[in-house]
């Protein structure tokens, strides 16, 4: 038998992770996260990952799957139709895998390749010697 606590993992619990992100909004979340879970089934982050990570424990990790999925939805439908703020969304969502891309390309006229040239010329001065007076 395995000293130290017991485990607060229970059907309860798990009860009570499904109710939070059913009715995050009435526990002041805006979208689902894994801090308001953890923080409204008592336990860590620490903890909430590594009961998402045990065979053992599959239904928990079912619950994180589905506040990630959760809120990566709420944030792309807040953000395209301005009920979020943009900046926090799309840092939020790089989270869930999503990045922005800027590519930036030059092109001469009508689209060709830009065309460069370099010149040098050289212009030598004739040197007085020393000795020359």
């Amino acid at each position: 038998m395995p000293a130290g606590r017991p485990t607060k993992y229970t059907p309860e619990l798990l009860e009570k992770a499904n109710e939070y992100l059913e009715n995050h909004i009435s526990y002041g979340d805006v979208v689902p996260s894994h801090a308001g879970l953890a923080t409204e089934i008592g336990i860590t982050r620490g903890t909430l990952y590594d009961w998402s990570h045990d065979p053992e424990k599959q239904a928990f990790s079912d619950i994180l799957d589905q506040c990630n999925r959760k809120q990566e939805r709420m944030l792309l439908s807040g953000a395209l139709v301005g009920d979020m703020n943009a900046n926090i969304a799309k840092l939020m969502l790089g989270k869930h895998g999503y990045s922005e891309k800027n590519q930036t390309e030059l092109t001469g006229a009508n689209g060709s390749p830009i065309k460069t040239e370099s010149k040098v010329e050289w212009s030598v001065q004739p040197v007085k010697p020393i000795n020359e007076a």
